[in-house]
């Protein structure tokens, strides 16, 4: 019998998944991707002979005290790229000198709040006890929780109750109403700037796992970055036989009795399959490429009110420089800034620059890349779109101004600077067709964190999304993930049972 065909629409990480595990349960696979190269926001580029990571800070999954690290493997990431861990979540720094270093070491970590804020002791003890609850469990990912029947929940209830209850206390937490709860001015205000680029109303219940698998040694940083990542999964779905086909822009999903049967491409020409998948923008997939005809309100809802994660500028630097003071720092560190400063029309109290002095396939030998990632404001940049000369000097002004504050934590650097890149929500938007430039989708939020957004869409068969638009907070193990169960859903329909072996 011959093989089934799935096209699928994007080459990112749930794409290049979905590839895989198709051909690994048999399926004829094409993956169509309207970019040069894989990964979709999972990538890094290069200026001048230094590598700008424009994505991957640490790894869920990195070693095999988490259970997705599985994945990695099957998905040829494993052992091919070395993960390199780190002793630092964060360090912030405040304004009169203080220091929060965020340990990956949860008794180191408790260790250091209670010295520098005893008055907080039992908010302190609270946050580490949560920690520890998720550094005790896991949720299986075996199977898809489509796919979950009753007696699985209950079995899952009943082994895993105590991380059931925590992530049900955590999740309406918000990190603004925790930071809230300490009484050193410090303290409150660091927990605050840890939050990044998220919104004030993202759960508590994120930064505990990611200081759980931290903990653990299985958040570590995949070297040489983001594109290098992507580049393995590719290369494993290639050696799977898999086919993949670059600037190829998909159009339209093409339906016929209410079956995905095919896409349109950009040019006119058509592909026919047996299946679609889906795992470019969520809103181009349902109202441009599908017409907006297979909705609920369910759907309709999620589109007219969920939050879009904030757009963000990415300020790549490189530096004659090795900032050999700086340790290896899983999300950056933070200093506040003498004065605000408004970037991008958008007001700056502090910067996080993320210092690449562990990764030396990052920069010339002896000199460092840094990367700055800022909160942005769509609508600032999209009124560039008609004027690339001012487009340009407006960049050039964001790199400026950046260099110049680097100058009060590290002086002398305006003069180490050999190269800057800026990425703004227009250059996400272009490449990936992300609304609005957002990197991470959905915003995460107490309300939005870990809710069910279908994969399927009501009255089309042989269609599924995969991806961030489908998988709210979970970042690149998420989507990974996602694309796995979209072919577990596949091999249910066909009778078949799943397999992440190769043939």
């Amino acid at each position: 019998m011959s093989e089934k065909s799935v096209i699928v629409i994007g080459a990112g990480i749930a794409g290049l998944s979905a590839g895989c595990y198709g051909r690994m349960n048999g399926y004829q696979v094409q993956i169509l991707e309207q970019d040069t190269r894989p990964g979709g926001l999972c990538t890094s580029w290069e200026r001048k002979g230094y590598t700008i990571n424009g994505s991957i800070a640490f790894l869920g999954g990195s070693g095999p005290q988490v259970n997705i690290h599985q994945v990695w493997k099957e998905l040829g990431v494993i052992p091919k790229i070395r993960m390199v861990d780190y002793e630092y979540f964060i360090i912030i720094e405040g304004e009169e000198g203080q220091r929060l270093l965020v340990y990956t070491d949860v008794d180191r970590l408790e260790q250091h709040m209670q010295e520098l804020a005893p008055e907080d002791e039992k908010v302190i003890a609270e946050f580490i006890a949560g920690i520890r609850v998720f550094t005790r469990y896991q949720l299986p990912f075996e199977k898809a929780q489509e796919l979950f029947t009753s007696l699985d929940a209950v079995k899952l209830m009943c082994t895993h109750l105590p991380l059931f209850r925590a992530m049900g206390k955590w999740k309406k937490i918000s990190i603004k109403e925790f930071a809230q709860r300490f009484q050193n001015p410090f303290l409150q205000k660091a927990f605050l700037q840890m939050r990044a680029l998220f919104s004030e109303d993202i759960p508590m219940v994120i930064f505990l796992m990611f200081f759980a698998w931290s903990h653990l040694k299985s958040a570590g940083y995949p070297e040489g970055g983001a594109l290098r990542f992507s580049r393995s999964i590719e290369e494993k779905f290639k050696r799977l036989g898999g086919r993949i086909e670059y600037q190829t822009r998909v159009k339209k999903i093409i339906i016929e009795n209410d079956r995905a049967v095919g896409v349109r491409l950009e040019d006119g020409s058509e592909r026919r399959c047996d299946y679609v998948i889906s795992t470019a923008d969520g809103r181009t997939t349902i109202f441009d490429m599908l017409e907006g005809k297979y909705l609920n309100d369910k759907i309709r809802d999620i589109y007219a009110e969920f939050p879009l994660a904030p757009p963000v500028l990415l300020v790549g630097l490189g530096i004659s420089r090795k900032f050999s003071d700086i340790p290896h720092l899983g999300v950056g560190f933070i200093f506040s800034l003498q004065e605000p400063v408004i970037i991008g029309g958008i007001e700056m109290q502090f910067l996080r620059p993320m210092v690449y002095n562990f990764d030396p396939a990052s920069a010339p030998e002896g000199n460092t890349t840094l990367r700055l990632v800022l909160p942005a404001n769509y609508a600032y940049w999209e009124r560039f779109q008609e004027s690339p000369q001012e487009y340009r000097a407006e960049k050039q002004k964001v790199a400026e101004t950046v260099i110049a504050l680097l100058e009060q934590r590290f002086p002398g650097i305006s003069n180490q600077v050999e190269m800057w890149d800026v990425a703004t929500p227009l250059t996400f938007e272009r490449y990936t067709g992300n609304s609005k430039g957002t990197i991470i989708g959905w915003d995460v939020t107490t309300k939005t964190a870990f809710k069910r957004i279908p994969k399927a869409l009501p009255g089309l068969r042989n269609f599924w999304m995969a991806g961030q638009w489908v998988e709210i907070g979970g970042g690149i193990p998420m989507v990974a993930l996602s694309g796995r169960n979209v072919i577990q859903l596949i091999t249910k329909k066909d009778g078949k049972s799943f397999s992440t072996k190769e043939e």
